[in-house]
């Protein structure tokens, strides 16, 4: 069994389809969705519009849940532009993504960790900025949680993790956008370092176990980038085109 796992497309509809193409190509027998598909200044209404029909396991990141809950005077740029642009369908259609799934016996897919979907599951943010989570910390993060594979989005930062208990714990990266700022916690920004769509394909068979590749891929960043800048959003731009903030 072959599962690409997706997360954090942030409406970047060319970066999907460049990802959705490349698991085709490797035989995936499923494709799954971690969540924060929309929130972005690119193509909210279209993502969503384009995953919608496929049906595929998906469960709701923090950023749906903000586009759906908050005010727009508690958005930032991002949700408020994604709020505005998606119809009654595509609302409907993120209102029912549960925020957590079970996809299998061995399987769960969380956002950011299984009890938190605003807490990194495998990075720690600090004073200093963000490094790797110690394995006492992932250890907290996922107490209680049994089953064999989790697999978790948020922070953008693809990595795969095997716990002394043989726990996998897989993080594909993000598909739309591989950087950014942000202030929860301390201020500190993520940087891949090259504008490749990232997932992962994890492979094996229920109850004989797992594993995990983390997979890259290229597209035609450019447009996109210039959507962004287009749509007032040049820190945007800059992070599409490098991997980078500028």
């Amino acid at each position: 069994m072959k599962i690409a796992v997706l997360s954090d497309i942030h409406g970047n509809l060319p970066a999907l389809e460049a990802v959705l193409a490349d698991a085709a190509a490797r035989r995936a027998d499923r494709i799954v969705n971690l969540g924060d598909i929309v929130s972005g200044p690119l193509w909210p209404a279209e993502t969503a519009a384009r995953l919608m029909p496929l049906d595929l396991p998906t469960i709701c990141g923090n950023h749906e849940r903000q586009v759906l809950t908050h005010s727009p005077e508690r958005m930032g740029e991002s949700d408020r532009f994604a709020a505005a642009a998606l119809g009654a369908d595509q609302r409907a259609w993120l209102e029912g993504l549960p925020a957590t799934m079970r996809l299998s016996p061995d399987i769960s897919m969380v956002h950011g960790t299984p009890h938190d979907d605003l807490t990194y599951l495998l990075e720690t943010v600090t004073a200093d900025g963000l490094r790797a989570a110690t394995t006492d910390e992932i250890g907290a993060r996922v107490a209680g949680a049994d089953a064999p594979v989790i697999l978790c989005g948020h922070s953008h930062v693809p990595r795969v993790v095997r716990r002394d208990d043989g726990q996998l714990i897989v993080n594909p990266g993000s598909v739309g956008l591989q950087a950014y700022a942000d202030d929860h916690g301390f201020p500190h920004i993520v940087e891949n370092g090259t504008p490749h769509a990232r997932y992962a394909m994890l492979e094996g068979a229920d109850g004989q176990g797992w594993t995990a590749e983390l997979v890259a891929v290229d597209y035609d960043w450019e447009p996109v980038a210039r959507q962004a800048e287009s749509n007032g959003r040049p820190d945007w731009a800059i992070a599409l085109r490098t991997g980078r903030m500028g």
